[in-house]
């Protein structure tokens, strides 16, 4: 994969704060969503590598690999002992009278480098004759290290309703559609790994992994609160003075709540079972808690308003 300069990826400097970065990646993932280009694979490739930026970025530990060793971040340091180890054992090996260093090609071919030989020289001598699974004895391909590819980080949009029954996604993924099952339940900001999705390796190590986090957007109607679901309802006057019965909504559905005589306003009622499901337990819900809200009665006719003035006046022997 070609070197990604994560800070022009996501339009900030190299100084950018981490709330710079949050809102640079923010305003670029509403725009570049798959969702919103679903036949622009361009759009889908730079939403990939806007999800690779911000990962780094975001993470200061790793912001600060990325920014002392670049394209090779995630492995610089191994990388840079793997240098040291062999610049040691060449010097141990092979130092030749007056600072002169030997090193045989193979081939019948001897190379000689006269003085000291650093880390940069050591590191572009070898790659440029050998590469990087030179073997310091024979000059074969021989030891290599193997490094795992870089994990790719994604994000899922699921409605509240998506989000409480198992289904099938696909998923745009450097330019291939990953399917997932989404299992009932999931919440908000909880991430799941698939093991081997993302960057592959190098010198023959494994892939790296791919992070998928659901964002799970606000219904209008329910608020979810771990497994468990809050709503409100209206009642009339007459239902709260006098009790019966009202149907509320579900997220499956309506279903019928007894109201008792003399119900306050603001009375929250529990009915069980009809929640969110919750993750990875088939059969067990969360509840569903119901604020009743009571409506007064408006534009009064000139008999109504008799009847609660008689009323009152009971109320007050």
């Amino acid at each position: 994969m070609p070197y990604i300069d994560y800070y022009k990826t996501l339009g900030v400097g190299r100084n950018a704060s981490a709330d710079d970065i949050k809102k640079a990646y923010r305003k670029l993932a509403r725009k570049l969503h798959p969702d919103l280009n679903p036949n622009d694979k361009e759009a889908q490739k730079k939403f990939q590598e806007l999800n690779e930026a911000n990962e780094v970025l975001s993470d200061p530990e790793k912001r600060a690999k990325y920014d002392q060793y670049g394209e090779n971040w995630k492995h610089g340091e191994e990388y840079e002992k793997a240098q040291q180890q062999y610049q040691q054992q060449y010097q141990q090996q092979y130092q030749q009278p007056g600072g002169r260093q030997q090193w045989s090609g193979g081939g019948g071919q001897t190379f000689y480098t006269e003085g000291d030989f650093s880390d940069e020289d050591f590191s572009d001598f070898f790659h440029s004759m050998f590469g990087s699974g030179f073997n310091q004895r024979t000059g074969s391909a021989g030891r290599r290290y193997r490094f795992k590819g870089a994990d790719y980080q994604a994000e899922l949009h699921l409605t509240l309703r998506q989000a409480m029954r198992t289904h099938q996604q696909t998923l745009a993924i450097n330019g291939k559609n990953v399917r997932i099952t989404v299992p009932a339940g999931v919440a908000d900001g909880q991430k799941i790994k698939l093991a081997g999705y993302g960057q592959p390796g190098a010198e023959g190590g494994p892939n790296g992994d791919l992070f998928i986090t659901f964002v799970i957007g606000e219904d209008p109607q329910f608020k979810r609160l771990g497994d468990d679901l809050h709503t409100e309802t209206a009642i009339d006057l007459y239902a709260a003075i006098l009790g019966g019965e009202v149907m509320v909504d579900t997220l499956d559905g309506q279903v019928k709540m007894t109201i008792k005589a003399g119900t306050q306003p603001g009375t929250k009622l529990r009915l069980k079972g009809k929640g969110f499901p919750v993750y990875k337990k088939e059969g067990d819900f969360g509840d569903l808690y119901v604020t009743l809200k009571v409506q007064l009665p408006e534009h009064l006719s000139a008999k109504e308003k008799e009847l609660f003035t008689t009323l009152s006046q009971f109320r007050k022997k």
